[in-house]
């Protein structure tokens, strides 16, 4: 019997399903600032995760508090001067902790990245990023985009797409 197609359920694409991950993987951040969500997949298949936070073992933001706040630094500006760890450079340290090839992977990431983590992105051999901006770093893209890589943005929306 064939199902009516105004009942049929969509299923999210790739992009799509990989960013809501992405999001719920920014719910464990320690940041009191911005919670940041990446996934680092190879062929469909999840490699690796991160959030943003201190490294492991160090006392983080919500038991700390801000250096940056305390230092009144404003967003997008002395990425050194902070206690945390970016996602996308967690999914990358944890996908090598873990001994997983980065190469030819995808990162998802719940905001466009810094040109740190953008550097990172190159050298560690990933060949897409998609991410749902919230974040302005016009050189980390020159960067991207001069290496190669393909960048997606997929703004969110208010009603799910799928």
């Amino acid at each position: 019997m064939k199902e009516n197609p105004s009942n049929v359920r969509r299923r999210p694409s790739w992009d799509q399903y990989f960013l809501e991950l992405a999001t719920l993987v920014a719910s464990r951040s320690t940041c009191l600032r911005r919670q940041v969500g990446a996934v680092l997949v190879r062929n469909e298949r999840i490699i690796s995760t991160g959030y943003n936070g201190a490294p492991r073992g160090l006392g983080h933001c919500l038991e700390m508090g801000c250096l940056r706040e305390e230092m009144q630094i404003p967003s997008g500006h002395r990425y050194e001067l902070c206690r945390g760890v970016h996602a996308e450079q967690n999914a990358i340290i944890n996908a090598a902790f873990y001994g997983m090839s980065t190469q030819d992977a995808v990162i998802y990431c719940t905001n466009q990245p810094c040109l740190i983590c953008a550097r990172m992105i190159i050298n560690a051999g990933i060949v897409k990023v998609v991410h749902r901006g919230n974040f302005d770093d016009k050189l980390a893209v020159q960067f991207l985009q001069e290496a190669g890589i393909e960048i997606v943005e997929i703004l969110p929306t208010m009603e799910k797409e799928f």
